[in-house]
């Protein structure tokens, strides 16, 4: 570069991704809340489906569904797992979730001390290697499709444990996060 010369600004990609997805592709990011006020989020297309600045994000498990063949959002709701008994409401909110969706899922605070044992079933059965393992305080974060196969290689889950020892903040893990490229074309 030459004196006196700045570099230009980088270009924002989709969802803050580092590169840009291609344009046969879906962009997603999934973070799951860390701390007090570290709230998880869900983006998708560079759209934010939940967190903070839409004001739907809440203590337990969030849940955005999309709709794969159109990209566009048809519900999200968050489900509280430390007071009341939501298990159930949630597990009807996952099963109505239209044929060919996409499911993204990501914890803030506690999404497990009310987490009953059909919904981790239900849950695992969409693919879930982690929920058996989910516990107080826990990151999560979970991508997965109803009636779809996704690919093999896009990174669908990621958990982080509370550990007194290790914690990045006081009593809570630090957050975790996935985000990828989801084909727009898939069996």
């Amino acid at each position: 570069m030459r004196p006196g010369t700045t570099a230009p600004a980088p270009k924002r990609q989709k969802c803050d991704h580092w590169t840009p997805c291609p344009s046969d592709t879906y962009a997603y990011r999934l973070l799951s809340g860390g701390g007090r006020d570290k709230y998880a989020k869900i983006c998708f297309e560079d759209e934010l489906l939940i967190g903070e600045k839409t004001g739907n994000v809440g203590r337990g498990i969030n849940i955005a569904i999309v709709n794969y063949m159109t990209g566009k959002v048809t519900a999200t709701q968050y489900f509280d797992m430390f007071e009341g008994d939501n298990s159930g409401q949630m597990i009807n909110f996952i099963q109505s979730a239209p044929s060919k969706s996409l499911l993204f899922m990501v914890t803030h605070d506690d999404g497990a001390s009310r987490l009953k044992e059909d919904a981790k079933k239900v849950i695992e059965g969409l693919g879930s290697k982690h929920i058996r393992n989910i516990q107080f305080r826990s990151s999560w974060v979970f991508l997965t499709a109803k009636d779809l196969q996704l690919p093999e290689e896009i990174q669908r889950e990621s958990i982080n444990h509370s550990d007194s020892a290790r914690n990045r903040y006081s009593g809570w893990p630090a957050e975790v996060q996935i985000e990828g490229c989801i084909p727009k074309k898939t069996s």
